[in-house]
């Protein structure tokens, strides 16, 4: 029996997740939101030492004190472009995590080869859907790492058969779990994980391009099932409800994240197999561009009235967003309307810009979601697009056929001028070239994006002294 003064610890950690959830939800409370949900993570830990009773004491800090050093080592060394690997590599950590805990349970509940209709059945039933769901989220979190890393390529793997494997490989893993909960076995149990880790394997492998962020949250709704079914398993209410909370906002997400690109998720998924969804083409089109100095930009910029910023992955690449903040303040000092648009899926993750931006002190109210600045395109001056590609290629509402169909877009298109700094003319992170290069409004500021932000900064500033 669980003591009182654990249970109510429990409860406060339960309310730490809840609050830390709600403190995510904006860049203006998500650090204190996230120190929050450490702390009930902390009381949680701490509850757990307290009150189990825990055997093999020694191996259990060794592997905290490993585990500890892991994360403070990658929270440090990690790069803020780096973030979207982080979150798969750490999801896929939960999820095999928990399938380990279910499989453990496999084992315990063989030894006492319970019979269908006894207390273990509905054990063994969350067991069985715990280890497959959690390998599948393992597995898959392993392959967007490597995607998003570009260790392997990012666009869209598919074979002859690949339908046929995948089907046959879901109903052989369901049928092995039912196998799994009438008799437990551990040679059972491995078996349904290595299974669920060739399913994780197979559905992310057809997903290409912009699409990986929602596979990323969608495998985080995954690992937040699994979790709760081994809170379940466990006998741990906290373990259930930060399941349910992270499996639910998750699941959230990947509904949002799936709208904002204007495809269904079975699309997202699956459209690769039919010659659609993410497949792009990396080939570059000979078409002449035109393409201006720092500063030729800067004229434009300096005697701008209403200036809209459309911040994408590469400045986070190029890390020039402190020196793009530098920019922004001189042509606010000078009177012109400086607003930042913000596409739901710029960057490689939901929320990347807000926080790389936050992190340059850019002022919250300059960040202007999509669907609030899109009418405001057609009143501005100058856009300025730094690192942003598909999330302005103008082919997602007039080229049926092309990955990003479909996907709602900032409309820089509709501004006065454009200017579009790229490094190259090479394609984005769909693979397909973007239409708003050649667009007789757009100019080309070719270079890496801090070194030409900055001469652009310097130009701007001369003109405006």
């Amino acid at each position: 029996m669980i003591p009182i003064w654990a249970q109510l610890a429990y409860l406060l950690a339960a309310v730490c997740f809840i609050v830390a959830l709600k403190g995510l939800s904006s860049p203006r409370h998500a650090r204190r939101g996230n120190l929050i949900g450490a702390a009930g993570a902390v009381i949680a830990c701490a509850t757990v030492f307290a009150t189990a009773g825990l055997r093999h004491i020694l191996p259990i800090l060794a592997a905290l004190a490993i585990g500890s050093a892991i994360g403070t080592i990658g929270a440090y060394r990690v790069q803020m472009t780096q973030m979207p690997q982080m979150v798969a590599l750490f999801n896929g950590v939960g999820g095999g995590a928990a399938a380990i805990v279910a499989l453990l349970e496999v084992h315990r509940l063989s030894l006492g080869a319970p019979t269908p209709g006894s207390a273990g059945l509905v054990e063994s039933i969350a067991a069985a859907f715990t280890i497959l769901v959690g390998a599948v989220s393992f597995a898959g979190s392993v392959v967007t790492f490597l995607k998003l890393q570009e260790l392997m390529t990012t666009r869209p793997i598919t074979f002859a058969g690949y339908p046929l494997l995948y089907g046959l490989g879901l109903l052989v893993a369901v049928g092995l779990a039912v196998v799994l909960v009438l008799f437990p076995s551990m040679f059972l149990g491995l078996l349904l994980a290595g299974i669920g880790a060739g399913l994780g394997v197979l559905l992310v492998l057809p997903v290409g391009g912009a699409d990986v962020p929602i596979v990323i949250s969608l495998l985080n709704a995954f690992t937040g099932l699994a979790v709760a079914a081994s809170g379940y398993i466990l006998q741990n209410t906290l373990l259930l409800v930060a399941g349910t909370l992270v499996g639910a906002a998750g699941s959230l997400l990947t509904s949002l994240m799936a709208r904002a690109m204007g495809r269904s998720l079975f699309n997202i998924l699956f459209g690769a197999l039919r010659g659609g969804s993410t497949l792009g083409a990396t080939t570059v089109s000979n078409r002449p561009v035109r393409s201006a100095s720092p500063a030729d930009v800067a004229i434009l910029l300096a005697y701008a009235n209403r200036v809209i910023i459309v911040p994408g992955y590469g400045l986070a690449v190029a890390q020039a967003q402190h020196t793009l903040r530098e920019l922004a303040d001189v042509m606010t000092e000078r009177g012109a309307q400086v607003d930042y648009a913000i596409h739901p899926v710029a960057g490689r993750m939901p929320g990347h810009m807000n926080v790389l931006l936050a992190e340059a002190r850019v002022p919250y109210e300059q960040l202007k979601e999509m669907d609030e600045i899109n009418p405001e395109f057609k009143q501005a001056d100058v856009v300025l697009v730094v690192g942003a590609n598909d999330v302005v290629n103008p082919a997602a509402e007039t080229t049926p056929g092309a990955p990003i169909y479909g996907m709602p877009i900032l409309h820089a298109n509709q501004a006065k001028q454009v200017v579009f700094m790229k490094r190259s003319m090479r394609p984005g992170f769909a693979g397909i070239e973007n239409e708003l290069l050649y667009e007789p409004t757009t100019t080309l500021l070719f270079g890496d994006a801090k070194e030409t932000m900055a001469k652009l900064l310097t130009e701007v500033k001369a003109l405006t002294h």
